[in-house]
């Protein structure tokens, strides 16, 4: 990933001492302002003439143009960041041209899609447009764009990726987005939780006189990354750090539903440390569902990947095989060091 021309002399460095030209990504900013270079700046111009230079020396392989819309997390509606995902083919497609790479270098590859957007691809009515069975929603304009922004640049000889994301796992942020409809994205869809432990029980400390429960997981099994809370009100949407899956079927805790992050109830992580977690318990004092110290539980983490990296393997289990649902069936080891 190339944003800045000091970055290319490492890359030619790499071709010196391996002997094979590093594929090369030139990083567009799409608004995320993380990464990335301006689109419309003389600076991107600059970069694409001593990427292509330097290409030309046989140094590095020009690879295409690289986007990621990482705002597109803030979404709340049913499929809304769709329309990221349009801005994002819309903005390297602008770009390609400004560069003078439609003319010039058509083989690109235009790598789009942060997890929300990559996972809004699925709306039915991209496949569907034109026919009786679209829909006539607010989205289906969207779906039109993008359709006609996909076979525009597929028609100017474009190689179109939507490159990997969370949504192998998916985890609460996501279905906080609303990327895709209920139909599509659930709590159900969800496919890595932590496994924790009740080590005490505090009856009457928390809001109302309700019980607090110490677990054994914190920061450094689930992270400490909030779903961010863009409510009208501070703190009235879910601004845990996990909720509990209601596992096993004795344990009916609540799950996060259609109207989540807005609408959630139950036990949830509420506050963490290094290596302990305070579960709380978020509703009617009269509802609270009892734990048991030594009881298991297991925790949909926020954010997937940062959950994951404390933890060297995953065990694997289907939810297919009824009555052996919990039954490990294979063992994943991660890949970690990043």
């Amino acid at each position: 990933m190339i944003d800045n021309p000091a970055q290319l002399a490492y890359a030619e460095r790499l071709k010196q001492s391996s002997g094979n030209a590093p594929l090369v990504f030139l990083k567009i900013d799409g608004g995320y302002h993380r990464a990335g270079v301006i689109p419309e700046s003389g600076l991107a111009s600059a970069l694409t003439k001593s990427i292509l230079q330097s290409e030309t020396d046989g140094n590095v392989k020009f690879l295409g143009l690289y986007i990621h819309a990482g705002h597109s997390y803030e979404t709340r509606k049913d499929w809304q960041a769709l329309e990221y995902l349009l801005d994002e083919f819309t903005i390297l497609g602008r770009t390609a041209e400004e560069l003078g790479l439609i003319s010039s270098r058509s083989s690109l590859t235009l790598s789009v899609g942060a997890s929300p957007t990559a996972t809004s691809l699925q709306h039915p009515d991209i496949i569907r447009i034109g026919s009786e069975d679209s829909t006539s929603n607010s989205s289906n304009n969207t779906c039109s764009s993008l359709r006609y922004e996909l076979d525009t640049l597929k028609g100017k000889g474009f190689k179109l990726e939507v490159h990997a994301g969370v949504y192998p796992t998916l985890d609460l942020q996501q279905l906080a987005t609303h990327a895709r409809d209920l139909s599509l994205l659930s709590c159900s869809d969800i496919a890595i939780s932590i496994l924790a432990d009740v080590v005490s029980l505090y009856p009457g400390r928390g809001e109302s006189g309700t019980t607090e429960a110490l677990i054994n997981v914190g920061c450094l099994g689930l992270g400490r990354e909030p779903c961010q809370d863009m409510g009208s009100e501070k703190g009235v949407h879910y601004n845990g750090w996990g909720i509990p899956m209601p596992w096993p079927d004795s344990f009916n805790n609540p799950a996060p539903g259609p109207g989540f992050p807005a609408i959630h109830g139950g036990w949830q992580v509420g506050k963490i440390s290094q290596e302990h977690g305070i579960m709380k318990w978020r509703g009617d004092p009269a509802e609270e569902i009892p734990l048991k110290v030594g009881q298991r539980i297991r925790i949909w983490p926020n954010h997937a990947c940062i959950a994951g990296s404390g933890f060297g393997h995953y065990l694997v289990v289907d939810s297919r095989k009824k009555g052996a649902e919990d039954i490990v069936i294979d063992v994943w080891q991660r890949w970690s060091g990043w």
